[in-house]
């Protein structure tokens, strides 16, 4: 029987597909302690939005976190994070210097292996990015990004099929990158289980005898199990598994569900499920004080339609529900179908899922294309790197024109190399002006966050933006105590609740309102 590994995700994508990545530390600590009680050595522990969002939101270093994780986990535990190529954990590309100092402080702050994606599958994006995690001395997991389009989006049938993916696959290995693992990334949970199957096959022929291949899917679309099944049986060596209450809906399968899955075939999972029942109830407890929105637990029968992946479908809910606008979201995951297909039909992963849902948020609430928000923009015209196919001519046209930038064939490390605002060296300088120490954790944090590191380094940021169960259940019994009512104006009908004293929600949306006794005076 074929013991199929796996690797724990609660802490990273499971936070992130679930609660925005807004965790604090000593919050999950104990579920990682009866993880590795359970017996799971393999986890991932940073990386992705988690570095940004615990400076961000968490009001922590996400450095100091990640070496909590490695006392606790124990010094045997293959820790692994998330990097998004040139970008490695920011949302812009970086500069050469920065994506070096990536590797090398990941690698001092306790991770094992990194993997390394680009979400438009341009492989110059991954050869650099790439040769520095291997010279840090860590594993290299490079992947390929994958996603299934809606019937009709690709008129040539060519994109993200199993031959687009074998040539992406086959221009990394033309490229020399050292790698140690292939991983098959999935952040949408779109692709098709006969294409995943053919897919995982086919790697499985091309690759040096011997090579890990690797399959990351989410059951945002329901099809997480299938998928895997077909990952497996085509010879993937290992699968991205999670705990609850960070498993299913927009988050990898279940463990225990996927054990479920394997019972009676050739294939297990090598755990005692028992022990993993009681890891998960500690998680569970551990979570019990944070929101768990209902979307991040239900299977969306749209999605791949509009390829919405788990890791920013919670944190755009979340920020749809802080500014009321959370009504529109139905009109805005509908719309993120043209931004893909317009945009070049890069993968539906971060930060390209982000520029997607940001684009399609601005075509809902200001029209379509009346604003181009600067990622999509800037990604259009080229300064990600190549997307598959070339985007929409006149999408190009209308990005260069409001953003002022003309469309560049250049690389992005040739472009941020190029540029005097990016680097270690004008980080420092930012340090220094604002008179904070000079290392390299504190430059790396500001090159990498800007200006919200910079106000974490001076001691002035704050907790903010996590969503605590107390207060939603607080906020959903004043609502039910105070009603809604039905406000009827010149024949038009408003649904009109209010919040407190100064917040009342018009129709679904947010509006500070005030009320004082006195004769009222037209303006």
């Amino acid at each position: 029987m074929k013991k199929i590994n796996f690797m724990l995700t609660a802490f990273r994508d499971g936070f992130q597909s679930v609660y925005g990545a807004r965790v604090l530390t000593k919050d999950f600590m104990p579920a990682v302690e009866a993880a590795r009680h359970a017996g799971i050595t393999h986890m991932e522990f940073g990386g992705g939005a988690r570095f940004q969002a615990l400076f961000f939101y968490c009001n922590e270093n996400a450095f100091d976190m990640m070496d909590t994780f490695r006392k606790t986990a124990g010094p045997d535990a293959n820790l692994q994070t998330l990097a998004r190529g040139v970008n490695v954990v920011g949302l812009e590309s970086q500069s050469s210097d920065v994506i070096k100092a990536h590797a090398q402080l990941f690698k001092k702050h306790g991770t094992t292996t990194i993997r390394n994606f680009d979400a438009l599958n341009d492989v110059n994006n991954l050869i650099y990015s790439g040769q520095c995690i291997h010279d840090a001395g860590l594993k290299h997991e490079v992947c390929v990004t994958m996603m299934s389009l809606a019937p009709n989006w690709d008129p040539t049938g060519k994109i993200h099929t199993e031959e687009f993916y074998e040539k992406v696959l086959r221009d990394i290995l033309k490229s020399g990158v050292p790698f140690d693992s292939v991983c098959f990334k999935d952040a949408s949970g779109t692709s098709t289980p006969h294409t995943v199957g053919k897919t995982i096959a086919m790697a499985r022929r091309i690759l040096p005898e011997g090579t890990k291949i690797v399959f990351h899917t989410h059951e945002t679309a329901g099809n997480s199990i299938a998928c895997c099944l077909e990952a497996i049986k085509a010879g993937a060596d290992s699968l991205d598994l999670s705990m609850r209450p960070t498993s299913g809906g927009t988050c990898q399968p279940d463990i225990l569900t996927m054990w479920q899955a394997l019972r009676g075939t050739e294939y297990t999972l090598d755990i005692d499920p028992k022990k993993i029942q009681e890891a998960e109830n500690v998680f569970q407890d551990c979570m019990s004080k944070y929101f768990l929105p209902p979307e991040a637990t239900a299977v969306n029968p749209i999605i791949p339609f509009s390829p919405l992946p788990g890791g920013a479908l919670t944190a755009n809910t979340q920020m749809m529900r802080d500014n009321g606008t959370f009504d529109k979201f139905p009109e805005v995951v509908k719309a993120m179908g043209e931004c893909v297909k317009l945009g070049g039909f890069g993968t539906s992963v971060t930060p390209v899922s982000q520029f997607y849902f940001q684009q399609a948020y601005s075509n809902v609430m200001s029209g379509p294309w009346k604003k181009i928000t600067p990622g999509y923009g800037k990604m259009v015209l080229g300064y990600f790197g190549k997307t598959p196919v070339e985007p929409d001519p006149e999408v190009v046209k209308i990005a260069s024109e409001q953003l002022g930038l003309e469309p560049t064939t250049k690389t992005p490390l040739e472009l941020n190399d190029a540029d005097p605002k990016k680097g270690l060296k004008a980080a420092e300088a930012k340090l220094k002006e604002a008179g904070l120490p000079v290392t390299e954790e504190n430059t790396f944090i500001v090159a990498t966050c800007a200006d919200k590191g910079l106000l974490f380094l001076k001691g002035e940021a704050k907790v903010n933006g996590i969503r605590w169960a107390a207060d939603v259940k607080k906020a959903e019994c004043a609502k039910a105590e105070n009603g809604p009512v039905k406000v009827t104006v010149e024949g038009k009908a408003y649904e009109v609740t209010f919040e407190n004293d100064t917040t009342a929600v018009v129709n679904g949306k947010r509006y500070t309102v005030g009320a004082a006794a006195g004769e009222a005076k037209a303006a």
